[in-house]
């Protein structure tokens, strides 16, 4: 199962969601609050910078497989996209219609 996560696109793609899952969650929930109510901005400038990388990653990637996987866009694509912007929205995403794709060596 583990080395899926690494090797397939579908895999990859998966542990993209999970990383900018969690590191939307940390900012929305965590940093934020930090930075405007106890005036502690330094989480959530070291964080900003992560998320918006594991976001672009998560976008090119997204795009990449629902190319490779011929998926429909009005279909499949756009939920995925749209997922990124939503709290929980990946880990909903991954449980729904990621973990369900099978991958090349299934």
């Amino acid at each position: 199962m583990m080395k899926k996560l690494f090797t397939t696109s579908i895999g990859r793609l998966r542990l993209l969601a999970i990383l900018e899952g969690i590191s939307l969650l940390v900012l929305v929930f965590i940093a934020v609050p930090l930075k405007h109510f106890w005036d502690v901005p330094g989480l959530s400038k070291s964080l900003g910078p992560i998320h918006g990388a594991l976001f672009l990653l998560f976008v090119f990637n997204a795009l990449r497989v629902g190319v490779e996987q011929q998926w429909k866009f009005k279909e499949t694509t756009w939920k995925v996209l749209i997922a990124c912007f939503i709290p929980f929205g990946t880990f909903y995403i991954d449980y729904k219609i990621l973990r369900n794709i099978p991958t090349d060596e299934d």
